[in-house]
Parts: structure tokens; C-alpha cells; sequence
């Protein structure tokens, strides 16, 4: 497995992203839908966690966690935000977005082109590395719809991935209002969307996966009270559906709370 996986990134690496078919057509008469978040409930949230990917696998909400030298993967409890398991990466390594597809753990990072392939299907119940994929652009965002991998790199493009090989077959140029949207952060695939966190922005974008258009933007702002902020708190980040209810959350790098949100 691991061995087919660093043959298999190795000729992703010799195609760069742009050179991949573009899938859908963005209209520009198509106009987004807004909306305001809507709080259902809240739980605690790890101020220490720089929160890049979250996902629930195997009836618990699952991190990952940023920054050179404080990078994680957590297992969470979701009503005392206190993690379960904590796996951390070497200091050298800055993770990103993740998500979980056929009991996979796939783990980008941010400017090491390295994506980490881990399984907890074994007799001993550890999370053990199975292979590593590469890819010639930086790692923000990853989700999937259980057939493949969708990546962001904040750009205005999502990169569509097998999810044997981590090699691009498609990317889609991502629209609102008409106009190329940048800083795509997470993601999640809810209900055939794309859900999108705006980097620097308190807005969640949902996307057409097949013209690329977003059809709606969710107004995120004001939903962490400024009491509750710091000098550390930084930007919205985060979303996760729960796929026993279809219940979502949403938090914030090193925010306080996790939020059950509606629109």
C-alpha cells in the first residue's frame, strides 16, 4: 500500500494541477442565496486547538490541528471538547485540512506537499501510516463524497483526487456571484454540496460540485461573542456533519466553542 502510494504521487508531481481537465461552467446570472447562522447549541472547544480539519468517523468528532510544532490529530468528546487521543506530527510538518474515506485518514499539510495516509483498522487499534501522497501545490481544505477526494490550496480552485492514489483527474474553478472566489479554506460534502470556509472571512459558502457556483453564502459573524475572544483568537475554520442526525458544527482556530448551527 505504501509503496503504491509514493509511485503513484510521484507521477502526480510530474503534472502540474493547472495542466487537469476543468470541470463544470459557472452562470453569471446565477446569484448566491444569503443567510444567517442560526445557534442550535454549543460545547466547549480547545483554545490551544488551531483547528483545520474536523469530521466525525466512527461516532466521534475528529481535529486536526495547525502550526509548526503544536500540529495534531485529535480525537474529540464532543460535549467537554477535552480530546480522547492525540496523535502529534513531527515539528517540521504544518497539517492542514483531513477527512476520513474507507476507513483512510487522509492528512494534507500546508507547505510541505505531503499528504499522510493513516488507517486505525488493525488488531492493535493504533493509528498506523500506511502511505504518503504529494502534490505540487500547497494544502488547505480536504473532504470527500465517498467516491473521491475534493482539496483546496486557497486558490479560487478545487482539485477533485482518486481516492487510491491522491491523483488529480479534475479541478473546478469556484464562482460567486460571476466572480472567481479565492482564500477556499475547509470543506466539508454535505447533502451534495461543497461547504467552504472563506479564509479570513466569517462566511461558509455552499458549492454546486458540478458548475462550481456557489448557490448560497452563510453569515457567520458575530456568532463567537466578543467577550469570549482573546489576543489569540483567530478566524472562523471548521465544519462537520454529524452523519448519525445530519446534525453540523462549526468552530474557529483557537476559539472556545464549537457551534451547532442551522441557516
Amino acid at each position: 500500500m505504501k509503496k503504491r502510494f509514493w509511485i503513484l504521487a510521484l507521477a502526480a508531481l510530474l503534472f502540474p494541477l493547472a495542466s487537469f481537465s476543468q470541470t463544470g461552467k459557472a452562470d453569471k446570472d446565477v446569484k448566491a442565496r444569503r443567510h444567517k447562522v442560526k445557534v442550535l447549541a454549543e460545547y466547549p472547544h480547545d483554545t490551544k486547538s488551531y483547528t483545520q480539519g474536523l469530521f466525525f468517523y466512527d461516532n466521534h468528532l475528529w481535529e486536526t490541528t495547525g502550526q509548526y510544532g503544536e500540529s495534531c490529530l485529535n480525537k474529540l468528546d464532543l460535549k467537554t471538547g477535552k480530546w480522547k487521543r492525540k496523535w502529534k506530527f513531527q515539528k517540521r510538518f504544518f497539517v492542514e485540512g483531513s477527512c476520513v474515506v474507507d476507513d483512510r485518514f487522509f492528512i494534507l499539510t500546508w507547505m510541505e506537499h505531503t499528504c499522510f495516509v493513516f488507517s486505525l483498522k488493525n488488531p492493535e487499534n493504533k493509528l498506523k501510516e500506511i502511505g504518503r501522497a504529494s502534490y505540487p501545490t500547497e494544502g488547505w481544505g480536504l473532504t470527500t463524497d465517498g467516491k473521491q477526494l475534493i482539496m483546496s490550496d486557497g486558490s479560487s480552485n478545487l482539485y477533485f483526487m482518486d481516492k487510491s492514489s491522491f491523483y488529480c483527474t479534475s479541478k473546478l474553478k469556484i464562482t460567486l456571484d460571476g466572480q472567481p472566489l479565492e482564500y477556499l479554506n475547509e470543506l466539508e460534502y454535505i447533502g451534495g454540496r461543497i461547504w467552504a470556509n472563506v479564509y479570513l472571512t466569517d462566511d461558509i459558502v455552499i458549492i454546486d460540485p458540478k458548475t462550481g457556483v456557489v448557490t448560497d453564502v452563510i453569515d457567520c459573524k458575530g456568532i463567537l461573542p466578543e467577550r469570549l475572544k482573546t489576543k489569540t483568537t483567530d478566524v472562523l475554520n471548521g465544519i462537520a456533519q454529524d452523519p448519525s442526525d445530519g446534525s453540523i458544527y462549526i468552530t474557529g482556530k483557537y476559539w472556545p466553542k464549537l457551534y451547532k448551527i442551522t441557516y
